[in-house]
């Protein structure tokens, strides 16, 4: 194991030497998600003195920046005179920079300030390459392209990937990375993220890859040490999709997206959802549609304890968002999305990599954060109805 934590200030500027008697490290990385992770320092002035509003941890992993991104809560102090640690101990919790971006929410007229938003505007894409649509979101909300005052300090676009697939996308006043999920699922289930590079926080997107072939886990390999496994029903197969009403008209327009596969294994399971558009001319209730239907597909839950071996390592040959396989120990091999991976590790004991494979349901979130999530999204869109 090589783990180095290193503190650097808003700029990206280290600010010390390498933290030193740290214990109990716990990162996660989520697929297009906030990352999350906490690590116990011995309460050092010097260490005490970088702890502050602002400042960044920075987890590098064989040479590697793992994770990088703000402090959540600097300092989570604790002493007792029963202490091993004579100066006591400090709990520091942070995130990655999407944390930053989850921060901002979609305005219908980016370009204009808060007090000339128009009451019944929306943030409209008709039939958009997702990367495109995604970028577009990040840069006009809180990248170089937003007001001044809403641009995140050091946050750049990086290099177009070619990712993703054409969606449609209708947004307001929801969380950014929310309606960047949206189209993410819509438009080919492709990825994006931030990393730290050279003094800046760089956003972009990506095309997951299909490691089945080459990035396997099992018993019988030595990179499996733990499964919990399980498969649920569909919420949903058939996504019912309508569209806005329009006042003193008794036209509407209804528009149906299935999963007929899923219907057929399981059964039927009807959703009514609100598109958000007066009908699909550019495809903005089908990509609703679909995008229901991805979220509610059979959950296939899969967490696995991995080992890091030579040739399979977390991070190296596979990362979030790719396709791998795992046999479990009656036979069944199942493959599908790394959602997360968990790095936990002690400086005594070393480091232990778990992985979450699996739908889209399949992730470390609580089942209330998704269903708010998507409350959010709902009542955004009758808000612009009063």
């Amino acid at each position: 194991m090589a783990i180095t934590l290193l503190i650097t200030d808003e700029d990206l500027v280290v600010q010390g030497d390498p933290l030193v008697g740290w214990s109990d490290l716990d990162a996660t990385l989520k697929f297009n998600e906030p990352a999350s992770g906490s690590v116990t320092l011995p309460a050092h002035p010097e260490v005490m003195q970088q702890l502050v509003p602002g400042a960044r941890m920075v987890v590098i992993r064989d040479g590697s920046v793992w994770l990088a991104g703000p402090m959540e809560q600097p300092t989570d102090y604790s002493w007792s005179v029963d202490s091993e640690r004579g100066v006591g101990q400090v709990v520091v919790n942070f995130s990655d920079d999407l944390a930053t971006i989850a921060g901002h929410i979609t305005w219908p007229e980016p370009a204009l300030t808060w007090a000339g938003q128009h009451g019944d505007t929306w943030r409209t894409f008709a039939a958009t390459n997702a990367e495109t649509l995604i970028r577009t979101l990040v840069n006009e909300n809180c990248g170089p392209g937003a007001l001044t005052a809403r641009r995140i300090p050091n946050l750049v676009l990086d290099s177009v990937a070619g990712a993703g697939s054409n969606t449609a996308l209708s947004t307001r006043f929801e969380p950014v990375l929310e309606a960047c999920r949206r189209a993410a699922s819509a438009g080919g289930e492709i990825g994006f993220r931030t990393r730290q590079d050279s003094g800046q926080i760089k956003f972009g997107c990506y095309t997951p890859a299909d490691k089945t072939a080459t990035a396997r886990f099992s018993t019988g390999l030595g990179n499996l040490r733990g499964i919990q496994y399980s498969q649920s029903a569909p919420t949903v197969t058939h996504a019912l999709v309508a569209g806005n009403e329009t006042e003193g008209s008794s036209i509407r327009t209804f528009v149906e997206v299935a999963d007929t596969t899923a219907a057929a294994t399981w059964w039927r399971v009807e959703r009514y959802v609100d598109g958000g558009a007066d009908d699909d001319t550019t495809g903005e209730l089908t990509a609703a549609g679909t995008s229901e239907i991805a979220e509610g597909a059979a959950p296939v839950s899969l967490a696995t304890v991995t080992v890091d071996t030579d040739d399979l390592k977390a991070g190296r040959d596979f990362g979030l968002g790719d396709k791998v396989a795992v046999a479990l120990p009656h036979g069944l091999q199942v493959t599908d999305v790394v959602r997360a991976i968990h790095l936990t590790a002690t400086a005594a004991e070393g480091e232990q990599v778990a992985s979450v494979i699996g739908s889209q349901d399949a992730t470390t979130d609580p089942r209330t954060v998704r269903l708010i999530r998507t409350l959010t999204r709902r009542l955004g869109r009758l808000e612009t109805r009063r």
